[in-house]
């Protein structure tokens, strides 16, 4: 079941949507873009446009999801937004904990309220839940420090868009790094030597990477596809699309 054009995952899975802007990388969301074109429609799904909204309705969704899946949850929003109510993360976690033939990777700008919630989890780190946190320049290596000291399966970093070179990465626990250009319209550009120094960086620490994709900027005179996305455009040193192995969730905590 494949219903998202995401690369690196299968299927969303959205209980919360609608956020709001907390630092350069949100300035383009396509999240918010999308969302945005529907407000004031009525009995559309995002009449509110990207205004936060708890979809409990669509909680138990992955009960009824038989087939292994990898679930990016809350491709629309964030869900350690403030304005989310630990109860209802907990409602969320439970929902993961009793699908364990799926894989869900949550990732969030608010990295040290997931550290809280997650290192007070009654249950514990749950082996099918990845962990990540959005990095887009060094302005933001503290979401992972923060995402280090959380236990999870596995832990992960997006760094998309990437907006600066990212040198001198703190990787220890790190187990895997999405690289991406942005696109759409606006997109400031990302340099192919900054994807180059995050390859080698991985590689040197033995954590996965995955290049999605170059980004609008880079695509221009080079590729048909906007975003970037086309690998065979690309040139063959950044063709790298590697997944993680996860990991024993015991005691795995970098400091």
């Amino acid at each position: 079941m494949q219903d998202s054009s995401i690369e690196w995952t299968t299927k969303t899975w959205n209980p919360v949507t609608g956020c709001t802007k907390v630092s350069p990388g949100c300035e383009h969301c396509y999240a918010e873009t999308f969302a945005e074109r529907w407000r004031g429609v009525p009995g559309h799904a995002y009449e509110h446009g990207f205004d936060l909204q708890l979809r409990p309705r669509r909680l138990l969704q992955p009960l009824g999801w038989t087939e292994p899946l990898t679930i990016f949850v809350n491709s629309m929003s964030d869900l350690f937004h403030v304005d989310v109510p630990r109860s209802y993360i907990d409602q969320v976690w439970d929902v993961m904990a009793r699908t364990p033939q799926h894989t869900y990777q949550v990732l969030t700008k608010r990295a040290e309220r997931m550290e809280r919630v997650c290192s007070t989890q009654i249950a514990g780190p749950l082996p099918n839940a990845w962990l990540g946190v959005s990095v887009e320049s060094p302005a933001y290596y503290g979401r992972i420090r923060h995402l280090q000291r959380t236990p999870a399966a596995v832990r992960f970093l997006s760094c998309e868009p990437l907006l600066a070179a990212l040198p001198n990465l703190p990787l220890d626990g790190i187990d895997w790094v999405i690289v991406g250009g942005e696109s759409g319209p606006g997109a400031r550009p990302m340099r192919g030597s900054w994807v180059e120094e995050i390859i080698a960086q991985c590689q040197a620490a033995g954590a996965s990477v995955f290049v999605k994709q170059l980004g609008t900027v880079w695509a221009r005179g080079r590729s048909n596809d906007r975003k970037g996305g086309k690998m065979a455009d690309w040139p063959h040193h950044l063709r790298i699309r590697e997944l993680p192995e996860p990991k024993d969730t015991g005691d795995r905590l970098a400091v």
